[in-house]
Order: C-alpha cells, then structure tokens, then sequence
C-alpha cells in the first residue's frame, strides 16, 4: 500500500514537472519569438517598432485569428414588408469557414495573407440588427473580427502581428492609409504572393511597377473612359434586364451571390471583350475561370491535384479559348455598333507607340475578366440584401425615377438611358456609395516596404509587409455620424460627409493604384438598381437574413435566398419568358 502511494506520488510529481517544464519552455520560446522579430527594427530610426503580438513561433496569432474571425447573424428586420420563408437554417461557424479551413492547413499558409485583395477573412465582421423605424434603421455590428476589433483597441490603429505564416504591420486610419497609398514606388511596393503572379502573368498590370505601371495604367486608362463607358452602356442594360428576366423566369428561389458572379462574368465576356460565345461555351468558361479565381492565391507548389496546378490548367484552357475568340473577332464584327474594351485597348496601345502581343492580350483579357468578376458580384448582392431590408430606399428609388420621368405607371420609360442622365440621380448615387461604404468587396490591400518610414509615431521597418484596411478605415472613420447605420443620406450634397477627407471613405483604393474600373462598377451597380426599382419585385426566402462573411471578400454566407417575379405596368406579377435569354447575343 505504502509503495503504491508512493508510486502515485512519484507519477504525479513527475507529471507536474513537465507541464512545468512545457510552461516554461513555451514561454521562453514565445519571448525569443517576439525579440526575433523585434530584432527587425531599423537601428537608424529611433522610433520604436508598432505594439502588438507575433504569437506563438511559427503559427502566430493564427489560431487566434480563426478562433475569434466569424459572422454574424442578420436578423428579420423590424417593419419590413416582405414575407419571410420557411428554410433558413441555422449555420455554424466551421460551415463557413471550412473551405478557407482545408486550404489554410494545405498551403501552410505563407502565401495566403499576402494576397491583397482576396485575403480578407481577418477582416471586421458586420452583425446588423433593423430597428423600428426604416428610415433610421441601424445596422448593428461587431465592427469586424474580434480578433482585429480587440487589437486595435487594445494597440491602436497600428499595429504588428503574424498571421498565416507571414509577420505584418496593419494599418488603419485616413492619414496612416493616405500615407501608405501615396507612398508607392516610394516608400512601398505592391505585394502578389509568386502563385497569384505567376498565374496573372508578367504582361498584367497587377504585376507591373515603376514607369511599365505608368504606361500600361495609361493604356488601360481609355478602356474605362466616359466615351467607352457610354458605348458600353445598352449593352450592360441589356445583360441586366436579360438575367433579372431569367431570375423572375425561376419557380424557385435563387442564389443572389451565385447568380451576380454569374451575371458579372457575362458582362465581361459579351460586353466588355465582346466575345460572341454560345450558352455552353460561356457556361464552360465560366466553371474554368472560376477554377482559376479559386487557386489564384496559392502556395507555388506545381504538383499533381495541387491548387497551384489546378490554377494553372485553368488559366491554360482560359488562353486558348481567350485566343480563338481573340482571332474570330474580324469575322464577327459585321453588324457590331459599339467599341468594346478589346478594340479600345488595342487601339489605345497604338496610340501610346505600341503593339500588344497576342500573349498580352490573353493576359490583360484575364485580368479585365478577374478585376470585374468577385468585386463587382459581391457588390450587387450587398445592395440587393440593403434593398431588401430598406423598403423606404427602394420607395425612394423609385420617386427619384418618376421624378426625372425614367418610370411611369410602374414601368421605365422606353429607351436607351444616357450615361449624363444615370449619373445625374443623386439619391442613386448615394445608395450606391453607402452600400461600398458598409460593405466594401475588397478589404485592403498588401504593400511591402521598401524603406523605413513612420506611421503614428512609430517605425516601420523596411522589408516588412504592410496591410492597409479599407474596411477598418470605414468602421472607424470620425467623419461618418452614426457609422453603423445604412443611411443614403450621409452622401447627400446638403450632408456630404464623405467631402471632409479624402482617405476617409475609398471603396476603390487611392494613388497610382487605384481601381481603373471603378467608374464601371459604379455604373453597373447604378443601372442594376434602376432595373431592381423598376421592373422586379422580389423578397427574401429565408426566415432570416443570412450571416455575410468576409472571405474571400463580402457575401451573405447562403448566398443569399431571393425569389424575384416580373412585373408589367400595373406592377402586377407576370409569368417571365422562359426561354434562356442569356443564350442570346449582346
């Protein structure tokens, strides 16, 4: 009995000397971790490195991160007229992030937080929550992650961490964001993880720096110009009414996400490049670009079943048909009555003193597909979902349209729209800039610093990648009153909140680098909300609205459940043709 207890004694003080031992080990491998890159601090510059935590060695912050980046859920807004759905299940959070999940433990995660654009998940989560009264209904949020909601809090709006097996600086703020994009070239230059090069290409402007970004930004510069967008302008009208023909056309509810990646992809397909493609070859080029979008941002690891090889077997399939369509373009010309962006970016090389090769073509053709798709779809189901939970905007919409004489008796007006008469809708264009104020699509960007430089009093030292938040800059601007709520208004020449800095509200980025389509996109989404306002009528299908998520940029996390129906004159539902109108011609 005596050695039995002394034998449990012995087990349990040697089990308590090496949880002691593991303790003591982890902490002083956490310390060293932390002087390692403390050690990073230019020496020249007596400002101090920015606060913050590099984590445990090797993994970081990351198990953190994931633990504390979610959703949240949208709850039936209060005063809403629309009629919820059976079906809406709850989701858990592993549903949501398993996909990013099984990449993240795949990649070993050094390339993914480099991404740039794509890279959002650590980004703040939005928790919205309507109110009695539409008109001053909040949107209630966590303000993004709690992960970078605690940081910031507790270090400021910069601060260091290590995420995803890459140390960084995020930076947050219009001044620390001004100074970040004005710096470039200077202070810091773009940041492509080598898979998301390598499958753009050298020849895309993405990849371009220095003076071969001036000139290719210049060349690209008259694709988007008011002149081309007044071209493009009958045709993306067409696409829209086309798509939101074939949505009312569905028995069954559908996937608002899925089907504005969808109608993005088509838009640039038949508008912007003017390819003239059956309804299979586009669906065909659609699941291959999407193959490719999926494994953009990718370890650069060229092994069979890799995503690195996936994505380059789709950009592979995406050259050739990009090439055939490109050498069928002067035979199907006869009858074209508008420049698309090919023919203009063509001609405007030739203008600058060059010739793009057909190999530039199929790059830069890739990348107007890319800049135009995941942007742009997440974009219109945000204003879709905001649509839907603010009926008073959608009324106002409206008056706005009878007003300047766009809608009459429930119907818009026949005719083409001018681009001077769309832009002129002021409350339009305030819906718009709040729906990209509140639900940015793309949350930042990645910069490396090619010097030492100082932000909030603190260095940052030359070598380090840089992550300025779009988004975060937004949540936390002191220049938007009541930042939570969705209110239009805000925008309003009498308010004009956005007019009291520049680098306080940037959807599009700013500097040398920022979005060259945004005109576009805007234009889009403008005439997608006057073909909403005018033509559909359409109500959630689920009990709920849906969690969004920010991976891998903003989207309801079921996509969002909607059943559209036609309306005629009279706004009274009509069954819309069923034939697959998207088949046609632009």
């Amino acid at each position: 009995m005596l050695f039995d207890t002394f034998d449990l004694v012995s087990a349990l003080a040697t089990l308590a000397a090496c949880l002691v031992s593991m303790a003591l080990l982890l902490a002083v491998s956490q310390q060293l971790w932390q002087l390692r890159w403390t050690a990073t601090r230019d020496k020249n510059c007596k400002l101090p490195m920015p606060k913050g935590s590099m984590g445990f060695p090797f993994i970081g912050e990351t198990c953190h991160w994931l633990l504390q980046t979610g959703a949240c859920r949208v709850s039936q807004p209060r005063g809403a007229t629309f009629p919820a759905r059976r079906g809406g299940a709850a989701v858990r959070l592993i549903d949501i992030y398993q996909p990013y999940l099984l990449r993240w433990r795949l990649l070993a995660a050094e390339e993914v937080y480099r991404s740039c654009e794509n890279s959002s998940g650590q980004q703040l989560l939005r928790r919205q929550r309507e109110k009695k009264k539409p008109k001053s209904a909040k949107v209630k949020d966590k303000r993004g992650s709690g992960f970078h909601a605690s940081r910031r809090q507790k270090y400021g709006n910069v601060f260091k961490t290590h995420l995803l097996g890459r140390p960084l600086i995020r930076v947050t703020g219009a001044e620390n964001v001004r100074k970040v994009l004005m710096g470039e070239h200077t202070l810091v230059t773009v940041d492509w993880p080598q898979s998301t090069a390598t499958l753009l290409g050298p020849n895309s402007l993405a990849n371009s720096i220095g003076d071969i970004h001036r000139k290719r930004r210049k060349v690209f510069a008259k694709v988007f110009s008011h002149e081309a967008l007044e071209s493009y302008l009958p045709k993306i009208q067409q696409v829209i009414q086309e798509s939101l023909r074939v949505w009312s056309s569905n028995p069954e509810p559908i996937n608002v996400y899925r089907e504005s990646q969808r109608l993005s992809f088509t838009m640039a397909v038949r508008v912007l490049l003017g390819f003239r493609v059956s309804e299979e070859e586009m669906r065909h080029l659609f699941a291959t670009f999407q193959d490719f979008v999926d494994n953009l941002f990718s370890l650069p690891i060229d092994l069979p079943f890799s995503g690195y090889r996936k994505g380059i077997r789709a950009r592979d399939i995406l050259q050739k048909s990009i090439e055939k369509a490109i050498r069928e373009k002067p035979l199907c010309s006869q009858g074209k009555d508008y420049s698309d962006a090919l023919d203009v970016l063509m001609e405007s090389a030739k203008e600058n003193g060059t010739e793009l090769t057909m190999q530039e073509l199929k790059e830069s053709t890739i990348e107007l597909i890319f800049a135009a798709f995941a942007t742009t779809a997440s974009a219109s189901t945000s204003l879709i979902m905001q649509l839907l939970r603010h009926p008073s905007v959608l009324e106002r919409l409206r008056e706005e349209l009878r007003t300047r004489g766009l809608l009459q008796n429930g119907c818009l007006m026949p005719g083409e729209l001018r681009l001077d008469t769309i832009v002129s809708l002021k409350y339009l264009d305030c819906v718009i800039k709040e729906v990209l104020r509140l639900f940015t699509p793309v949350s930042g960007a990645y910069r490396t610093a090619i010097e030492t430089f100082e932000l909030d009093g603190v260095q940052i030292p030359k070598g380090w990648s840089v992550m300025y938040s779009i988004r975060d800059t937004h949540d936390t601007s002191a220049v938007f009153k009541d930042v939570d709520a969705f209110d239009p208004d805000r925008f309003s020449q009498e308010r004009g909140e956005d007019k009291e800095g520049r680098f306080h509200y940037l959807p599009f980025g700013g500097g040398v680098r920022s979005c060259l389509g945004k005109q576009l996109a805007t234009l889009f989404l403008r005439i997608l909300a006057i073909e909403l306002a005018s033509t559909s009528r359409f109500e959630l299908a689920t009990r709920q609205f849906p969690r969004v998520v920010t991976v891998p940029v903003v989207h309801p996390v079921d996509g969002l459940k909607v059943k559209f129906y036609g309306l005629d004159s009279n706004q009274n539902e009509i069954m819309a043709k069923s034939e697959e109108l998207l088949g046609a011609t632009v």
